[in-house]
């Protein structure tokens, strides 16, 4: 879309991911067997025909860069606009990363240098496959000046988020922290749009105040003053910021339900292309309602789990209700159930690893048990 640029704004995002972000940011946690979170909200971007977009990195990107590299499988390696990772600008004071709006005033050459009239301003760690044309043409057709994504939330307390009072003619007219006492259903996807003078005119007035949090400072305090309308995204939607939510999110992707409508829409969800054989299943191995990447090896039993790329299931192995990220290699009859274990993982023979479905066991990346 010629109208709107993309900016993913990683800049003070929610992380209450334990282990899984000890060495990697929320963007870049591994999700659905071969994704990172990151890719949902990237593939929607492009998935709109944005072909401008920025990824505003705060720390521990170093993965992150690596899965995004050139963007090409995302169709914005380009000669104009594609993408561009943009790093923290610490503040020569001390030498801190400040708020969101210093780093879009420190970075405006981007903005200032995009054709496009309008910005849409996503979270990574959002799970859902969503048209943003739709999303500006709500915009426009209501004549707003802020427009807020948001769902019905089903009493999902596994994850952080905003609450907001949306009244019948969409306007928004209350927005709650994650810490407030609103009794409503409406939760924000942190997903915004505006035209890029109402962004620009927001970064620099407030901070003249001494502000720099877009949501607190720009939108929220000045939502009886602006024009802020509310989107309501129908289709499904996981809020991705705590171990709990991780799991649980994680999970409901065995739900051929949800497993299609994210991923066999006609619009994609696209990552990094890696080349690996097809999954072996030993004569003896038992797989049921999972999730098996490619260049697995199963010789034991795997149960309502999500396997990612190359890991390695023995004899006698039995793994029920788990996420095994990357290269994990369980040894024989070694016993998991309830787990999230992290790349790299290896499980020596005869071990018993079991968690609770609301507390789960974790391995953080390369750990030997």
């Amino acid at each position: 879309m010629k109208r709107m640029m993309g900016v993913i704004n990683l800049v003070n995002e929610r992380d209450d991911l334990e282990e899984l972000t000890y060495s990697r940011c929320v963007a870049s946690v591994p999700f659905g067997a071969r994704y990172r979170l990151i890719d949902f909200a990237l593939s929607s971007m492009v998935n709109s025909g944005i072909e401008n977009v920025a990824v505003f990195t705060q720390h521990k990107y170093r993965s992150l860069m690596d899965h995004l590299g050139s963007g090409k499988e995302w169709d914005l390696d380009r000669k104009r606009g594609g993408l561009f990772i943009l790093p923290a600008v610490l503040h020569g004071d001390t030498g801190l990363a400040r708020g969101d709006l210093f780093q879009f005033y420190s970075h405006r050459d981007y903005f200032y240098r995009g054709r496009q009239d309008y910005v849409v301003i996503s979270r990574s760690h959002i799970v859902c496959n969503i048209d943003y044309n739709a999303v500006l043409n709500y915009h426009l057709e209501k004549g707003a000046d802020v427009t807020v994504v948001y769902k019905k939330s089903d009493n999902d307390e596994c994850a952080s988020f905003r609450r907001m009072a949306v009244k019948e003619d969409g306007k928004v007219t209350l927005i709650e922290d994650h810490s407030g006492r609103l009794r409503t259903d409406n939760v924000s996807m942190e997903m915004y749009v505006m035209s890029k003078e109402l962004l620009l005119d927001m970064v620099e007035s407030c901070l003249a105040q001494g502000y720099d949090h877009l949501v607190r400072d720009g939108i929220m305090k000045n939502v009886g003053k602006l024009g802020v309308y509310g989107y309501l995204h129908e289709g499904h939607t996981g809020i991705v910021n705590t171990i709990q939510s991780y799991y649980k999110h994680s999970m409901q992707l065995l739900n051929p339900k949800i497993w299609r409508e994210l991923f066999f829409q006609k619009n994609l969800i696209y990552t990094k292309v890696k080349d690996e054989p097809p999954a072996r299943y030993a004569e003896n191995a038992h797989a049921r309602n999972s999730l098996i990447a490619n260049g697995c090896i199963i010789e034991g039993r795997v149960e309502n789990s999500i396997l990612f790329r190359g890991v390695k299931i023995r004899k006698g192995a039995y793994v029920k209700n788990s996420i095994i990220l990357q290269n994990c290699e369980i040894e024989e009859n070694v016993i998991i159930e309830n787990a999230i274990l992290d790349k790299d993982v290896f499980i020596s023979r005869g071990r018993v690893l079991t968690g609770d479905k609301k507390a789960p066991f974790i391995a953080s990346k390369t750990k030997v048990i």
